[in-house]
């Protein structure tokens, strides 16, 4: 089983390390995953040996809380994160505010002095020494006690030999208190006898300031953190807010308004222009221009009809619609995106497991050498002042955040910034593995080509064509395939013959008994299966000419054949062509026999073309490429292709819709898009990058700032950091490389070129040549996208190609002979827009 807690009580990895070590003891745990970045532990343990209320006395017994993340509606989850970390965000803001409220007047007592400041007489001189150190004191205590959670986590898990950053925090800002007391009654015994000196010893070295200035910049860091912590989780905020708090139903005869979480399965949802979809259904009235950019990442708006599926959250721009609501509440698109977005950012990328093992150790390894330096230095000669003040430099300097978070915050703005586009990962695991891919597999029908094939030519040959097509669409009126969809398509004005025992072949075919005979349907291949093969002239000039043909056949002859041809998505060449830049290699995988696809793959250009591979025989494929050394990223539509998908490094499903297949792959790509593919690379990559600079940045940080604090460098160079300054330098490098995971923000899917978008990309078959002609048309008036979607409608439209570029106020035009110029001016004109030139 498979369980999401959340966890109270961490600050730092060594925290989210001692929790994960402490649940990774439990007999029946399988795997853990703790998250620093997001409070929270996935689990998956087995329920006969293990229950969720062991595992969270485990983390309690660690000195953390934990709780099982319950199961909530989509409003309180779309309140619960953000309210959090609000709340945690202003309960930091205000502790900081008041530690530098009276850490200001502690500082001008301490230090004003020297930069010519006055002090009340009372404060001064050395017999006034024990009123100036007390009122240190005193000023200090506020502050220590407004951040006295340092202290009780620190000394608690001190106490249970699991230090975290507290426990330095604690140990180093305790050594400067109770080092300032005790210097207090030295001077006291001092004046009592005398001993000027002696109070001049202690008079300047107190250390009150530096004790509560820890408190205090460490607090400011943390602030400046969380502040920044924030934002890597807008993406899946702005996702939450996509779905509307309302929904209008019809129930009873009558129309209501009522809350979105009380949609149930079956209402009719009306949804007017401009109003937000509140939940997955089913146009069953009216039409609409559907924006779901905000899901799919596609900028242009959807024309959805009745049959048609929408997706709650996307936006009716245009038109009044009624639908049927398929999935609502949790299981709703958008919820599951979230849910997902959530899971992804909350995993860990095996790049993490090295920083997790530093992070286990790093604490105590940090306190032996704060421990190694006090006592070095003491052993040397050098005084006590010396000495503490070098072993809390080293206390306070050292950042294990900055090793625990260098992972978690890429991966959630990484994983956030994929949702914006319409890309889904699932794991830090398949981020990393995706980015590392030298190899991509590409399914042919719906992820390379349409998916949506027509017929193209009727080839009959036992039989006259009315017999070819009634036997046909007898035969395909009861098969799924793809193929035996466009033929039914065809031949929709036709009544069909009567069937009985129809049987399915998977990947190769159908039979059927029609009037008392058996007939069959499928590829060349199951006809020769079925001994009902006959190999002729007429046959060798159709399978040349249409080598992935439907073929049709009774017990005796073969009836003919009925060409079918899919085409090619828009992008797939130039997607193609920017993998293979990236240095990928690429391969299509299909059923199809060898020569139809060795057509499409010559097209799109791919490196190899693996053919006449049953589905069940895919992921054998697969397995082929990843026994020659090859890290494969496998895509599919996620449905068909599941084995494939689930064998491959990175499994990848594509055109995922409302009906996707997220348990089959790693990755899910919302569009049809075969560029999202080429996005998905570079994001990941993008994202494996930053997580190397953080753990640099981390690493060398610590490698630099622990010697410089313990003073290693200050009898050659006389080079000594202040406790001060350490924990600024501490709460800085936490800032750091969260900000620089923040960077992530700004990423930008790549642009395919223009002219591989503009390309030819139909696969070839036997149609009347035309000739083409190249315009070039400005247009006056376009605003925004929507108008770029209306321009390219229109020119389409009349049955031409158009690339219209809104910035330039340009469409590039290819339409054949019969489309004049004055046919696309007109088009574009009544379209709402003015054409000032077409050349």
């Amino acid at each position: 089983m498979k369980q999401r807690f959340d966890v109270t009580g961490m600050t730092c990895s060594a925290c989210s390390a001692r929790v994960e070590k402490s649940v990774k003891a439990l007999d029946g745990v399988q795997n853990v995953q703790v998250n620093l970045l997001t409070n929270s532990m996935n689990a998956e343990y087995d329920e006969s040996i293990l229950t969720a209320q062991q595992i969270i006395s485990a983390v309690t017994q660690a000195g953390y809380g934990a709780a099982v993340k319950g199961e909530s509606s989509q409003k309180s989850e779309k309140a619960s994160p953000t309210a959090a970390a609000e709340k945690a965000r202003k309960q930091m803001r205000s502790r900081t505010i008041w530690s530098f409220v009276f850490l200001i007047p502690l500082m001008y007592v301490s230090m004003g002095h020297m930069i010519g400041m006055p002090l009340p007489p009372f404060l001064c001189g050395e017999k006034n020494a024990v009123s100036f150190a007390f009122a240190q004191f005193l000023l200090s205590l506020p502050v220590a006690y407004i951040n006295i959670g340092y202290y009780t986590r620190g000394w608690s898990n001190l106490l249970r030999r699991s230090p975290n950053m507290d426990s330095l925090i604690a140990v180093g800002s305790t050594a400067s208190l109770v080092y300032g007391i005790f210097g207090i009654f030295r001077m006291a015994s001092g004046i009592a006898n005398g001993d000027l000196e002696l109070v001049r010893t202690y008079l300047h070295d107190l250390y009150f300031e530096s004790a509560v200035m820890i408190l205090a910049l460490v607090n400011l860091g943390k602030y400046l953190e969380a502040k920044s912590k924030s934002k890597t989780g807008e993406a899946i905020t702005g996702l939450m807010d996509l779905s509307p708090e309302t929904a209008t139903v019809e129930r009873d005869g009558k129309t209501l308004t009522i809350p979105a979480d009380e949609l149930e399965k079956g209402d009719i949802v009306i949804v007017k222009a401009g109003e937000s979809i509140p939940c997955d259904g089913v146009i069953t009235h009216g039409s609409a221009s559907v924006d779901q950019s905000a899901i799919t990442g596609e900028p242009v708006p959807a024309e959805k009809t009745v049959g048609d599926k929408v997706i709650s959250a996307t936006i009716s721009r245009s038109g009044l619609i009624k639908l049927r609501a398929t999935q609502v509440g949790s299981d709703t698109t958008l919820s599951k995106i979230i849910a997902l977005v959530d899971e992804a950012s909350s995993s860990k990328a095996p790049i993490a497991r090295a920083a997790d093992k530093i992070a286990g150790v790093f604490v105590p390894i940090v306190m032996l050498i704060a421990l190694a330096t006090a006592a070095i230095w003491l052993l040397v000669g050098a005084g006590a002042e010396f000495a503490l003040s070098c072993a809390i430099c080293v206390l306070v300097i050292s950042c294990p955040c900055a090793l625990g978070l260098a992972t978690p915050v890429a991966i959630m703005v990484g994983t956030g910034k994929g949702a914006e586009n319409g890309i889904l990962i699932k794991s830090g695991e398949a981020l990393e593995n995706l980015h590392r891919a030298d190899t991509i597999v590409l399914d042919k029908t719906g992820t390379v080509t349409t998916g949506r094939p027509f017929v193209n030519d009727v080839l009959p040959l036992g039989a006259d064509k009315g017999e070819l097509l009634r036997t046909a669409l007898a035969l395909e009126s009861g098969s799924e395939h793809v193929l035996a969809r466009a033929v039914c398509d065809f031949c929709k004005d036709i009544t069909p013959p009567q069937t009985s025992d129809f049987k399915t072949f998977a990947g190769l075919g159908v039979s059927a008994v029609i009037s008392g005979r058996t007939c069959y349907a499928g590829s060349e291949r199951f006809l020769r299966s079925q001994n009902v093969w006959q190999q002729t002239d007429k046959v060798e000039q159709i399978l040349e000419k249409y080598p992935s043909a439907l073929w049709f056949a009774d017990t005796e002859k073969l009836l003919g054949a009925i060409a079918v041809t899919d085409t090619l998505k828009p992008d797939s060449t130039a997607a193609v062509a920017e993998l293979k830049k990236r240095g990928i290699q690429v391969v299509l995988l299909t059923g199809d026999n060898k020569a139809a696809a060795e057509s499409v793959g010559a097209q799109i250009g791919a490196d190899n073309v693996i053919a006449q591979v049953m589905p069940d025989e895919k992921d054998n494929a697969v397995a082929v490429l990843q026994s020659q050394g090859k890290l494969v990223a496998m895509v599919g539509d996620g449905i068909n292709d599941a084995p494939a998908l689930a064998r491959a490094d990175v499994g990848i499903a594509i055109g995922a819709g409302t009906d996707i297949a997220i348990d089959s792959a790693d990755a899910v790509l919302m569009n049809s898009s075969l560029s999202d593919v080429v996005t998905a690379i570079d994001l990941s990559r993008a994202v494996i990058r930053n997580i190397k600079q953080n753990l640099f940045w981390a690493l060398f940080y610590n490698a630099c700032a622990i010697p410089l604090a313990a003073g290693a460098f200050y009898r050659a160079f006389g080079l000594k950091l202040s406790p001060m300054i350490g924990a600024a330098a501490m709460s800085l490098s936490s800032i750091f490389v969260v900000t620089n995971a923040l960077r992530l923000r700004r990423f930008r899917p790549s642009k395919l070129s223009a002219k591989a978008q503009t390309a030819e990309n139909t696969i070839p078959h036997i149609t009347e040549e035309k000739t083409m002609k190249n315009y070039t048309m400005t247009i006056k008036g376009m605003m925004c996208q929507h108008c770029v979607a209306h321009v390219k409608k229109a020119i389409e439209g009349l049955g031409a190609q158009a690339d219209v570029d809104l910035d330039k106020g340009q469409a590039l035009i290819k339409a054949d002979d019969s489309i004049t110029a004055d046919a696309l001016k007109q088009a574009v004109t009544d379209a709402g827009y003015e054409v000032t030139d077409l050349q």
